[in-house]
């Protein structure tokens, strides 16, 4: 996912926040992870660029730009791992076993998200979401390991 289809910096301060060269910075390094990228990885990309800035502050900016819905975050097995929001929710599928992590398209989710405003009152405004458990191959590997 890329941020240059969108003008980050003015969606910041419509939402009265500064655009400082260090948010700049860790927005380009998720960016640059294309996808999924840990925060060690967004601080070497950042470090590389501006070794002033120390890992507490991309820390801190990720959960800003988390809060703001620029950058989302995914917690897999200890890890979290983030990526640029895009312009539609998107959700993951991802598996105990091996980890494989697979993108799910909002639209098969969002049926699910209408029935339970409708049957509980509760609007769901996540715009990433991670359903875990088996995939296909670990199933299969499963039921022929029972055999």
């Amino acid at each position: 996912m890329t941020h240059q289809h969108f003008d980050y910096a003015t969606l910041m301060r419509e939402r009265g926040f500064r655009v400082t060269p260090q948010r700049q910075l860790i927005l380009d390094a998720t960016c640059e992870g294309d996808g999924h990228t840990t925060p060690d990885e967004i601080y070497t990309r950042v470090h590389a660029k501006a070794p002033a800035v120390n890992r507490a502050t991309v820390y801190r900016t990720l959960d800003f730009l988390c809060e703001l819905r620029l950058v989302v975050a995914l917690r897999v097995g200890g890890q979290t791992y983030y990526e640029i929001a895009g312009d539609a929710p998107h959700h993951h599928l991802v598996c105990r076993r091996c980890g494989n992590l697979e993108d799910i398209g909002h639209d098969t989710l969002k049926t699910l998200f209408a029935k339970i405003d409708r049957e509980q009152q509760f609007l769901v405004d996540m715009d990433h979401l991670a359903l875990f458990g088996l995939c296909k191959r670990c199933r299969d590997a499963e039921k022929r390991s029972r055999h």
